[in-house]
Formats: structure tokens, sequence, C-alpha cells
């Protein structure tokens, strides 16, 4: 996937990691949103089963983004890992928090449940590979 051209007017900072390093641990508090630049990253849910890969994102992917939508507590609820070396764009989330409020309500609500519906996804799917 490429990266979408109005990204980079969002980057504040870029950082690199070795394979296998964790980028955002599950349960952690953050609200930093990042862009994959190059390589590729692991997203993983703590199971029953111990910790599970639910997706891999490549360049042009974006995480970290649930909090940011759903102004709830800033709760990482997976971990995101290197997979290779890693290049990610940090993103600019309280200009992303800005013009999000300057939306309409009804898109604020469509953006809102597209993430909700993300995060309960990612909870069903957690449970499914946990078995």
């Amino acid at each position: 996937m490429a990266i979408d051209s109005s990204v980079y007017g969002y980057m504040v900072d870029e950082h690199e990691y070795p394979d296998k390093k964790v980028i955002l641990e599950e349960g952690s508090i953050g609200d930093w949103v990042y862009v994959v630049l190059e390589g590729q990253v692991k997203i993983k849910k703590k199971t029953a089963k111990g910790l599970v890969t639910l997706a891999t994102l490549e360049e042009g992917a974006i995480f970290g983004e649930i909090p940011l939508f759903l102004k709830r507590e800033k709760l990482r609820e997976t971990t995101v890992q290197a997979h290779g070396p890693v290049k990610v764009g940090i993103l600019d989330t309280s200009r992303l928090d800005r013009e999000f409020e300057l939306l309409s309500p009804q898109l604020k609500g469509l953006i809102k449940t597209l993430a909700r519906r993300l995060s309960e996804s990612i909870e069903k799917i957690s449970q499914v590979a946990g078995r």
C-alpha cells in the first residue's frame, strides 16, 4: 500500500525500530498515531494462548488511531512490533484532534462508529485466536 500524500502533512517525527522491537505495548498509555513508512509491523493481542498475531501492516498503514477517535482512555488495545527493520512516521495528534472536532456531527459519528467497529473486531478476532 502506498503512503497517501496527505499523511506527510501530518507527520511531526520519524523513528526507526530494529526487528522484533515493540513500538506500542498493549495496556500502555499513549495517544500517538503512526504510519508505516518502510517495512512491516505485526499487530498482536494477549489471549489465553499467549500473544497472538492478528495482522501484518505494511507501508502506508496507519495504527494507533482508536484512542484518538473514540475519545476514551488512552490505553493501547494491542501490541505493535517491528517485523524486520521498520521506519514509522508519528502524526500530529493535536492537529488531527482539532480538525476532527471541526467535522460535522454526522461525519464524526461515522468515524467513531468505524473506530468502535475496529476495536470490537480486534476483540472478537483475539477471542477466536485464543481458543
